[in-house]
């Protein structure tokens, strides 16, 4: 990984939706910057484009015009099978929806990432239950969804985005299905990850006080950033 360049650069990206003859314009030439090791919040007005972004600078989403660059590698000028590779060796994704399999364990959810990227079965088990224990889960691990808590659910969440160890993890309104002290103890979590062992992470959220905890926060308004802020700013605000 190479730290003399930014994790994620994008340049003038643009995203349009077209139904029909009505055109849509979610992001307008918009830049963003994000170096290793960053927490960096995005809010906005529902419809503001966060979600849009998120999706267009991991690679789920096309764009229209612009570049995105994740470890100094342009997304789109890979093939899809290439980005879908990229993906999945240097992103981790948590959603507002845990998007866990029912019939599997959390170590089976886990660790399936490392499997479907060829690593050992053992290694990939031993792995999971590791990150499992990392984020507080050693008693759960043998437990299916059902048998866990919402909070619980997006530990597991978590840990499958980090446990392949990637260079960001896109968080898209992980606390959004929680109550308050669950998701200030998802926060917690996330925010430890990101300051002791300096995992990269982009936070998509509605909460104003979640974005009072992060150390830069970007605000939207109409597909453009309109603002970015360090938290010592933040602070001086409040």
């Amino acid at each position: 990984m190479d730290f003399r360049r930014p994790l994620l650069a994008a340049t003038g990206v643009r995203k349009t939706y077209r139904t029909g003859t009505v055109e849509v314009t979610a992001l307008r030439d918009l830049d963003l910057t994000v170096e290793h090791g960053e927490l960096v919040g995005v809010m906005g007005p529902s419809g503001s484009g966060k979600t849009t972004l998120l999706n267009c600078l991991s690679g789920l989403d096309d764009i229209d015009a612009g570049r995105v660059e994740v470890e100094g590698r342009d997304l789109f000028a890979m093939s899809d099978a290439e980005r879908t590779e990229h993906r999945a060796r240097a992103m981790g994704f948590v959603f507002q929806a845990f998007n866990l399999i029912p019939v599997f364990t959390a170590a089976e959810n886990v660790e399936l990432p490392l499997l479907l990227t060829g690593t050992p079965p053992r290694e990939a088990r031993a792995r999971a239950i590791g990150m499992l224990e990392r984020v507080g889960l050693e008693s759960r691990v043998t437990h299916r969804p059902s048998e866990l808590s919402g909070g619980e659910q997006q530990r597991v969440t978590i840990a499958r985005a980090l446990v392949a160890r990637p260079a960001v993890v896109w968080a898209d309104e992980p606390t959004g299905n929680l109550d308050s002290i669950m998701a200030g103890q998802v926060m917690d979590l996330l925010t430890a990850l990101n300051r002791d062992e300096g995992q990269t992470i982009v936070l998509v959220t509605h909460d104003e006080a979640i974005g009072r905890r992060l150390p830069r926060l970007v605000r939207m308004r109409d597909g453009r950033l309109v603002s970015d802020q360090r938290q010592t700013e933040l602070q001086r605000a409040g």
